[in-house]
């Protein structure tokens, strides 16, 4: 069985993958200065988790946790990760001007995205950061745009003003006319990132050869999701999926 894991800037979140079937998920606190130990203790009491692991895929945007992270993987599972660098073979071609500037994250999406479809197409991941990236049909990652999170959004407004709290997403806000001051948030946070994200779709279709399908990912894809017009899928494992894949590609490659 494969386990793979995508190192957000919150959450670890770690996938078991039997064959091409995701079997189980699990989320742990990224902490970014955690030793190999505790991280260690921390897989090693993953519910379910079998013995014995085919190999483990990271991808990863917390550099200072890699090196930790390694460790504890060969340690505790007995298996030397492999991570998603910009010179792992993708079968996608990255048109950054600065390919290494890419998010790990960002080009896994778009390694599961190219499997999915052959369209051209855009992905809204709702993480820690809103981003958009743009995939043409012809499978080359382009670029694209990346916003503050909602919940990063929110806990700004708290922090750096006096009576204003702290609110939280199980669904979408019934109003947009907000009638107390947690009302009034939700809706400018929640219906605010629509406008903010369907108004950025615009102009990314209109710099896109072709008619690009919206996929949408990240934590709160399955909230605004259901909200955002023409999404072609709502796939809250998209990035676990595109490990899976890379992990096919390039399964005996070291580092």
């Amino acid at each position: 069985m494969l386990l793979v894991i995508d190192v957000g800037n919150t959450n670890l979140t770690l996938g078991l993958y039997k064959g091409r079937r995701l079997v189980r998920t699990w989320r742990l606190p990224t902490e970014r200065q955690a030793s190999s130990a505790k991280i260690g203790r921390q897989l090693r009491s993953l519910p379910g988790l079998p013995e014995k692991l085919e190999g483990i895929m990271i991808a990863s945007v917390v550099p200072p946790l890699d090196a930790a992270l390694r460790r504890a993987c060969q340690t505790s599972l007995h298996q030397d990760p492999l991570f998603v660098t910009p010179r792992l073979p993708m079968g996608i071609v990255n048109r950054y001007k600065h390919p290494a500037e890419v998010g790990a994250d960002r080009l896994v999406n778009a390694v599961a995205v190219r499997a999915l479809t052959r369209k051209p197409a855009i992905v809204v991941d709702f993480g820690t950061a809103t981003t958009l990236d743009c995939i043409s049909a012809q499978g080359e990652y382009l670029g694209g745009a990346i916003c503050p999170g909602v919940e990063m959004a929110g806990d700004a407004l708290a922090e750096r003003t006096a009576r204003l709290p702290r609110v939280r997403f199980q669904e979408a806000p019934k109003h947009a006319l907000g009638r107390t001051t947690k009302e009034s948030l939700q809706s400018g946070l929640f219906w605010g990132y629509i406008g903010l994200v369907e108004g950025l779709l615009t102009r990314l279709k209109k710099e896109m050869a072709g008619s690009p399908v919206l996929v949408v990912t990240g934590g709160l894809a399955t909230t605004i999701g259901p909200h955002l017009s023409g999404v072609y899928r709502i796939a809250p494992d998209l990035t676990l999926e595109g490990l899976r894949i890379l992990w096919e590609h390039n399964k005996g490659r070291t580092q």
